[in-house]
């Protein structure tokens, strides 16, 4: 990367990979990634290399969202450089076998971009995850997106939580993109959510060949929701959930949720409210496969993302 007077100098992504089946139960990747490894017309573009890629088959098969744990956080250095390979759990050896082929995580011969695809049976709409605040190449790619859909049909959800961020699938690449896209129950594929995950893949495309061609990018400003806590639903003495998502929090995902509002509703008819200092806005509300990671939702905050001008390195 270089600089120059209104912003930097990037090289080419040439490698890029759409990852579906990460969770072998979020059916919209898995259905996309499968149609397109049969043709990939669709997702091509001149002078890139664009590879569909279903991340955990194992679960894919079975209809799950892992087999022995979550591969969507299986890509720590500890465990990527794990040499007892006979006796790893499943996902651990898939770990490993990702980074090999789309990696190594961290260095140069990593690909360029990996789109890893998700449901969510949360009313989050189209959201794209970033994992780096100051990847310009990434919070300009996401800009033309929402540009080209509509600034309002597309949130940014930004995870850089010293405690809550993970190390996901995708961040093998140099620059890494989350997709999540719902509700959609588990198991399921809605053809909405369907077509909104066809669209962004289209436009995330169109801006990498527009910029491998020599467009240059702006500076520009970028909304998004900054990962804030977690919260856990209430539970009684013995661990066990005692209150569920209040009404009038469910479904409201992304909307803001003020001190005093209610946020649980106990099955003997009780309501908690929020107690927190400042208004937030929630999402991932009553997320089935985060029961078991004991999140009822997640609070998020508000704020503008700079993003420097980009260009293509003449190199």
């Amino acid at each position: 990367m270089t600089t120059y007077l209104n912003g930097v100098s990037l090289p080419p992504s040439k490698r890029v990979s759409i990852f579906g089946g990460t969770h072998g139960n979020e059916m919209t990747g898995v259905t996309l990634v499968r149609q397109w490894i049969k043709n990939g017309a669709e997702v091509q573009r001149a002078g890139v290399l664009v590879t569909p890629f279903i991340a955990n088959p194992k679960a894919v098969e079975r209809r799950v969202r892992y087999i022995d744990q979550d591969l969507n956080r299986a890509f720590t250095p500890e465990i990527l450089s794990l040499i007892d390979w006979k006796d790893l759990p499943y996902e651990v050896k898939q770990a490993q076998e990702i980074n090999r082929l789309f990696g190594p995580k961290g260095s140069k011969d990593a690909y360029d971009v990996i789109f890893d695809l998700h449901n969510t049976t949360s009313n989050m709409g189209c959201t794209l995850i970033l994992e780096n605040s100051g990847d310009d190449f990434i919070l300009q790619m996401i800009n033309y997106i929402k540009c080209t859909l509509g600034q309002s049909s597309c949130h940014v959800l930004l995870n850089e939580h010293p405690e809550l961020k993970y190390e996901t699938t995708r961040s093998v690449a140099k620059h890494a993109v989350g997709v999540e896209v719902g509700p959609q129950p588990q198991g399921v594929i809605r053809s909405d959510i369907l077509k909104s995950t066809r669209q962004i893949l289209k436009y995330a495309l169109d801006f990498i060949q527009l910029f491998n061609k020599g467009e240059e990018f702006a500076a520009c400003n970028l909304e998004v929701y900054v990962l804030n806590a977690s919260m856990d639903y209430p539970r009684d003495q013995h661990g066990d959930i005692s209150a569920m998502i209040h009404p009038h929090l469910q479904d409201r995902d992304w909307q803001p949720l003020c001190p005093g509002d209610a946020i649980f509703l106990t099955f003997d008819g009780k309501t908690i409210y929020y107690e927190g200092e400042c208004t937030v806005y929630p999402t991932f509300i009553n997320e089935a496969a985060y029961y078991e990671k004991h999140q009822a939702f997640v609070t998020t905050r508000k704020k503008v993302l700079p993003a420097k001008g980009i260009k293509i390195s003449t190199d």
